[in-house]
């Protein structure tokens, strides 16, 4: 049994976190922290879970209790919480902010378990990736493993309300998000790092460098992904379209064939040979794929359910196949048929 400690409780991935942990046949969560919320039943915040359990929030964080720890902190407050807090050696993190998904001065894997299971399965320290992240990389991942990525590439991709958090604000609140559509972070979103980043990693050797339009001096020679992220007038899920040119017209059967490989052995990620909808993964740890192919345009459509496969339902992916579990233990979720 995988005892587990939950800091940051309150918010929608803590509430997700507790939800699927507690139908989990080999975890058990030992604490939910939560300063404002201490004494509380965690179903006073996460009302959905009335009658699930009994759990309630602690100012407390026993770290000698636990085997892991999750950290669903917002951007930035992971490294400052390490920096104050002492956790011991032994305690595996996953955490779900974007601190550590860049490589740097830290021992942290980027825990996309399509491209980097074997490194997750030894590590240590996770970082989770980012919920555009994922739902982009899947719909790339194999035109980048075999080096047809060699032109600028266009993303379009539009995520639910849930993605901003549970803190309101301007762009949240129902009155603006209802019946509403909207563009934001163009060119710019902080996901672009990390998405770069595989997309290289995976390459072969001799095809272009994605260059990352975050970085002074971008227009310099590689390929780009131009992202266009979209606020959307639903609470939950990803969808995205991607538009590849190829320097020659591929045959469309011949790149099916290659996402199919690609994703055969791959617990959650699937190729779909019809055009998707975005219900067929909410609430689920699905991630889909389909192409489609134009003369030299292959599209791609992918989608997730952002606080699932792009967020904390990957994480408990992660941490099976950190601990040695059945990689989909606890996340048997089933979309709705309407």
């Amino acid at each position: 049994m995988v005892k587990v400690g939950i800091l940051g409780a309150a918010g929608y991935t803590g509430g997700e976190l507790i939800r699927l942990l507690i139908n989990h046949p080999q975890a058990e969560i030992v604490f939910a922290n939560s300063e404002s919320n201490a004494g509380n039943k965690v179903y006073d915040v996460h009302e959905g879970l009335i009658g699930e359990t009994e759990l309630e929030f602690t100012s407390e964080m026993p770290f000698d209790q636990v085997d892991a720890v999750f950290f669903c902190f917002g951007h930035g407050k992971s490294e400052a919480f390490l920096k104050e807090h002492d956790i011991p050696a032994n305690v595996k993190i996953i955490d779900m902010a974007q601190d550590f998904r860049i490589k740097g001065d830290h021992d942290y894997v980027y825990g996309l378990p399509e491209t980097h299971r074997e490194e997750i399965a030894k590590c240590q320290h996770l970082a989770n990736p980012g919920c555009f992240a994922t739902c982009i990389q899947l719909g790339l991942l194999p035109l980048a493993k075999a080096g047809l990525l060699t032109k600028d590439i266009a993303v379009n991709a539009i995520t639910g309300s849930t993605g901003a958090g549970q803190k309101p604000s301007a762009t949240t609140h129902f009155s603006w998000r209802d019946n509403n559509f909207s563009v934001y972070k163009l060119f710019t979103h902080q996901h672009l790092h990390e998405i770069c980043q595989t997309l290289n990693e995976l390459k072969p050797a001799e095809a272009p460098h994605v260059v990352d339009t975050l970085d002074e001096g971008y227009e310099a020679e590689g390929i780009t992904v131009d992202f266009i992220p979209y606020r959307g007038d639903f609470p939950r899920g990803i969808f995205c379209t991607e538009v590849v040119t190829l320097e020659k017209s591929p045959v469309e059967s011949d790149i099916v064939a290659l996402y199919k490989d690609f994703y055969k052995d791959a617990a959650f990620t699937h190729y779909s040979d019809k055009a998707l909808d975005l219900k067929q993964v909410v609430n689920t740890n699905k991630g889909l794929v389909h192409v489609e192919v134009f003369g030299k345009k292959v599209v791609i459509t992918s989608m997730i359910d952002n606080l699932l496969k792009g967020a904390v339902g990957q994480a408990v992916q992660n941490m099976n196949i950190m601990f040695g579990l059945d990689e989909k233990a606890g996340l048997n979720l089933k979309a709705s048929a309407f």
